[in-house]
């Protein structure tokens, strides 16, 4: 049976891709949230193998993959693919940003993600048929005054997608990013009425897209149907203009 990794997997997008995972596959979550943690604790309850780890640190991605190849030797399965969907804020104007905010969200967003991908590739390349997706967003493509930080974390994703296709693809890897707009989660769900009314008139379908609409697009994306699509950046944002 095949396995899908998944970082971050218990934010609100991390969990509705969680979700569509477990109905064709097992599923691991690499994440930093604490063993007694209620998300954890319910993650591990619904028979999620959950690995705890910072991946912005070398070692720990290095322990927890080191647990993922244990876990697939022991199920007889394969690692079908990874999902790179960690990813964390740490919003300031360019000129007030600190280096500390600057390093923590390209060290989890952009280095986290290559961390993962270099210890998975290391799997994947010795399989037939495996999936990378890089969770961006339309930050990394447009650009978004007060994120300098999370969009060139972004923007860096696109830029390892493409990389990485060209590299692996002969490997039968296919790694392709997605670029979520404006998703209700709990992130957006605090934006002022008044913002949310400026955003929405930017969006062709003037709504905010769910979660699952993410988890369906990923899907989509591993599932064996979408095999020539591969180094490719697909925004999620409802026609966002």
């Amino acid at each position: 049976m095949k396995t899908v990794v998944i970082t971050g997997g218990l934010g609100d997008i991390g969990r509705a891709i969680v979700a569509r995972a477990q109905e064709y596959s097992r599923v691991i979550v690499i994440d930093c949230l604490s063993e007694d943690d209620a998300r954890v604790i319910d993650c591990v309850a619904r028979g999620i193998f959950y690995i705890r780890a910072d991946i912005a640190v070398a070692d720990q991605v290095k322990d927890a993959f080191q647990k993922v190849l244990i876990f697939l030797d022991e199920k007889k399965s394969y690692l079908h693919a990874l999902i790179n969907n960690a990813g964390i804020t740490r919003d300031n104007l360019a000129l007030r940003m600190s280096q500390e905010q600057w390093d923590t969200v390209l060290d989890v967003n952009l280095k986290g993600a290559f961390l993962c991908s270099q210890q998975a590739l290391k799997r994947m390349i010795k399989q037939e048929k495996s999936y990378i997706i890089n969770m961006s967003s339309v930050v990394g493509i447009h650009g978004n005054p007060g994120q300098v930080n999370y969009a060139a974390s972004k923007a860096g994703l696109i830029a390892l997608t493409k990389t990485f296709s060209q590299e692996y693809g002969r490997r039968g890897i296919r790694v392709n990013a997605v670029a979520p707009g404006f998703i209700s989660t709990v992130m957006t769900e605090s934006l002022s009425q008044e913002l949310r009314e400026k955003v929405l008139e930017r969006i062709a379908l003037h709504s905010f897209g769910l979660p699952d609409d993410v988890a369906a697009l990923v899907s989509f994306l591993i599932s064996g149907q979408a095999d020539y699509i591969t180094g490719q950046v697909i925004a999620l944002d409802g026609g966002m203009y």
